[in-house]
């Protein structure tokens, strides 16, 4: 007879190529079906050791299917619903080409629900690093060409 994990491990099984796959659940649907996070690995030590991380990164955090959204979609609806009509024109413009010019193109394409402070991290080094380098014409610091204009 199989031994049985722990409760809250997380499945494990091995296909028929090889590959181990592993799999936690990480939240629900509206309708109650639950929302998984797969891990594959060569080998069920290293599976293992992938799903830890995993629990570890998803303990505490109840995810539901909109937190499957990218960065760059919840700004859009964060602009679009919480900020317009409470900010000044200009003021959404600036936040606008600040989210367009510096956070879509590090940070856009990961999921809301995976971003660390470790990436931020990243985020503000690399444009401290390389962003706002061309002069600005009118305020005459650097900036990183970039227009919001379509």
């Amino acid at each position: 007879m199989a031994k049985r994990r722990p409760s809250g491990d997380g499945m494990v099984r091995k296909w028929d190529d090889g590959r181990w796959e592993g799999r936690i659940v990480v939240g629900h649907k509206k309708n109650g079906d639950p929302i998984f996070h797969h891990d594959y690995a060569n080998t069920q030590k290293e599976l293992t050791d992938k799903l830890h991380q995993s629990i570890e990164r998803y303990q505490d955090v109840e995810l539901t299917e909109d937190s499957r959204m990218t960065l760059g979609e919840w700004l859009d609806i964060w602009l679009a619903e919480y900020k317009e009509g409470t900010i000044r024109p200009s003021t959404m413009k600036c936040y606008r080409q600040f989210i367009d010019c510096y956070i879509k193109p590090q940070l856009g394409q990961k999921q809301v629900s995976l971003v660390t402070s470790q990436d931020i991290q990243r985020m503000y080094r690399r444009l401290k690093k390389e962003g706002r380098i061309h002069e600005h014409a009118e305020d005459g610091y650097g900036s990183t060409p970039c227009s919001t204009e379509p």
